[in-house]
């Protein structure tokens, strides 16, 4: 399956969704509360209505916990993995297309591989941007680009292509994906 080239991650034109509170800067009115940014400035109004989500970029904040480091005191190579399935799973239940969805039609979507390139690593107190950008689904097959970024800096610290297989629950083989599914990613 052939890697669409997409641009890097826009950290700041990103669908950003923070994982305490969203802020979908189209729903904002003079009556809601406006979180300050470090720049003094204002990013986006607070509200719990879901923004509108992108099938092709989809990004969640994340800070880095204690229990997440090596004994280097930096990320332990096997969080990134958590980090590109969590990103993953959180776009398509954002979309419709989660668990319940995915029962309902007999199927899941399992890991087949991954490919990360770490480009400097992050320690505990840093807070990073987990970007996942789907790049292809077709057949039984899905691939996803995942990008890392140092919310501090925007600096790239770590990228992951990753390939996903649809199985049937039922006996656990690769299974066409359903129609509806396919649709959201036709361009």
């Amino acid at each position: 399956m052939a890697e669409r080239h997409l641009p890097k991650v826009d950290v700041a034109s990103s669908n950003l969704v923070s994982r305490s509170i969203r802020l979908p800067s189209h729903l904002c009115s003079g009556s809601v509360l406006k979180p300050r940014t470090s720049s003094g400035g204002y990013a986006a109004c607070v509200t719990d209505d879901a923004p509108e989500v992108d099938p092709w970029r989809y990004t969640v904040r994340w800070p880095i916990r204690q229990y997440e480091l090596d004994v280097l005191g930096h990320v332990n190579n096997a969080v990134y993995l958590n980090w590109a399935e969590q990103v993953a799973i959180e776009q398509v239940e954002a979309l419709g297309f989660g668990r319940e969805w995915s029962l309902a039609h007999g199927g899941a979507w399992v890991v087949r591989e991954h490919h990360v390139t770490y480009h400097r690593p992050v320690g505990y107190g840093d807070v990073v941007l987990v970007t996942t950008l789907p790049q292809e689904v077709r057949g039984v097959r899905g691939s996803r680009r995942t990008e890392i970024h140092s919310e501090a800096d925007g600096q790239l610290t770590t990228e992951m292509l990753t390939h996903w297989v649809w199985i049937r629950l039922s006996d656990g083989r690769p299974a066409r994906i359903p129609p509806d599914l396919l649709a959201l990613f036709e361009r």
